[in-house]
């Protein structure tokens, strides 16, 4: 493989808008047999996450001193079902006063959105957007019997190829983030593509593209002057998900530091209001540095300093988010920006 694109997500920028979801459904899983997936989301954490207890499952799959694992495959309800709404009653007949679901949900992507751990004040939640990580060693493609999953030479993305597949459903037993879909009616397995024909064309992916606090960053891990690789390497704040899974992930996050929390009498603690054992077990030993670094930078910059890592964070510039080599980056119209 010639060189290996990636994606960096800040989580302390995420408000869980949900565009970047909604950026990628309209794009990409409109077909039938694709209406339960989601190949982005955003999940609130601590929580049961989409589908429903996926790190559970994920635990048991994976690779495990370098035996590939297999899980159990989800129940549909594990995803929750497709809202069903009363459109033909509302549009058409008239009979209907609101549009409204026909059945109420009992599970969704988004069934824990904001729904806070640990005791007030000192309560806390944030938010974690999830997709194919197209990992180094990706479970799903050593899995698969037919060789129908691949990684693209040219840039690393792992795509399923849909005249090979026949829906064996191995992949999905072993992928441990629970990231290959099964379309129960073309009976094949289907996920996230990281976007690549918007990639070969120079546009970033649907979701770090519509995402509104830009706190995507897309690029290749072997452009040493890129924010990928500078985030990853350079001031290794950007860490993998559940590395222990041993696939070695191509989406990393920059951990979350929220607001000082409040000891018994009201005043501010040393203690993180984020609990640090919580962070260690979503991504490893490694996220104690990282908050260390992330935190020194943090107070340098509040000091009047200048902080390169808080400026490439922050990203005033949008276009700083995107490095895609030897390529232009295109307005919605298809014209080159400046």
């Amino acid at each position: 493989m010639s060189r290996q694109i990636a994606m960096v997500i800040v989580l302390n920028k995420c408000i869980g808008c949900q565009a970047c979801t909604a950026a990628c459904k309209s794009l990409w899983t409109d077909e039938e047999g694709q209406e339960y997936m989601l190949w982005n989301n955003v999940e609130t954490k601590p929580g049961r996450g989409y589908p429903k207890e996926w790190e559970a499952k994920g635990a048991k799959s994976g690779w495990k001193d370098g035996q590939l694992q297999y899980g159990d495959l989800h129940d549909q309800n594990d995803f929750g079902s497709v809202p069903q709404l009363n459109h033909e009653e509302v549009y058409f007949k008239g009979t209907e006063e609101r549009l409204q679901q026909k059945e109420p949900m009992t599970y969704g992507a988004n069934w824990d959105e904001d729904t806070s751990s640990g005791d007030y004040p000192n309560n806390y939640h944030f938010y974690l957007p999830r997709l194919c990580n197209h990992c180094t060693k990706p479970a799903c493609l050593e899995a698969c019997p037919v060789r129908a999953i691949y990684k693209r030479e040219q840039d690393g993305i792992v795509l399923v190829d849909q005249d090979k597949c026949q829906g064996f459903r191995l992949c999905n037993r072993a992928c441990p983030y629970d990231k290959v879909y099964y379309n129960y009616v073309k009976r094949k397995s289907q996920k996230c593509i990281f976007c690549f024909p918007r990639v070969e064309q120079g546009v970033a992916p649907a979701c770090a593209r519509q995402c509104p606090g830009r706190l995507r960053f897309v690029g290749y891990l072997e452009d040493a002057d890129g924010p990928i690789a500078k985030l990853v390497y350079q001031w290794k704040v950007a860490l993998p998900l559940h590395p222990e899974f041993g696939t070695e992930p191509n989406v990393f996050y920059v951990p979350p530091i929220l607001p000082a929390s409040f000891d018994a009498e009201g005043r501010f603690s040393d203690e993180p209001r984020v609990p640090t054992e919580y962070l260690r077990y979503l991504f490893g030993p490694e996220v104690d540095q990282a908050l260390i670094t992330l935190d020194a930078e943090m107070d340098r910059t509040k000091s009047g300093k200048k902080s390169e890592l808080m400026d490439l964070l922050i990203a005033k510039d949008w276009k700083s988010l995107f490095n895609i080599t030897d390529v232009q980056i295109t307005s919605s119209t298809g014209a080159p920006t400046s």
